[in-house]
């Protein structure tokens, strides 16, 4: 199957809405991507959709989040979060399209490292690791290993630690 990966348009947002919710079976999700689009977290260029024959299959999220260490410094990261694909084309590499075009983009609009909470044995595959190698911390409890990292440059993290800080929208979900 071929499947286009691009930014999310204004047509999309109701089907983006529609896989999230099928895909987490709650409405959280898809209300979270909402007030994230309306906060200053939100970069247009990395709300991307997989589309088939101009049906979205899949979207996926990468907003802005803050690293800030034990001398309140400010590192800039992303986070990934969320992704889903359409329940009938789960299982399809739809979902990895999306994250390795994802982080991609990201690269070349000037990011250097991205944040998920995840399954330790997918995000791996794309080079994340835990995020405890740098002595990034999430602000909430969670396994060490499904809290991971990747650098999208080389040393793209090097002289970073301390405890990400997501955008406020986040809390609700």
């Amino acid at each position: 199957m071929e499947v286009l990966i691009r930014a999310e348009r204004a047509e999309d947002l109701k089907a983006i809405a529609t896989i999230n919710e099928a895909a987490f079976g709650r409405v959280e999700e898809a209300n979270l991507i909402n007030q994230l689009r309306h906060s200053k977290a939100f970069i247009p260029e990395l709300s991307l959709v997989a589309e088939n024959h101009l049906e979205i299959l899949g979207h996926i999220l990468f907003t802005k989040i803050k690293i800030i260490d034990s001398l309140n410094h400010c590192h800039q990261s992303l986070a990934l979060a969320p992704i889903a694909v359409a329940t009938m084309h789960q299982n399809q590499g739809i979902g990895a399209a999306l994250i390795n075009e994802g982080l991609n983009r990201a690269r070349e609009i000037g990011y250097l490292s991205v944040i998920v909470v995840g399954h330790e044995t997918y995000y791996p595959r794309f080079g994340f690791t835990p995020a405890s190698q740098w002595h990034i911390t999430a602000p909430f409890d969670v396994p060490d290993e499904a809290f991971m990292a990747v650098e999208l440059v080389e040393n793209g993290l090097k002289h970073v630690s301390g405890m990400v800080v997501y955008a406020k929208e986040f809390e609700a979900v």
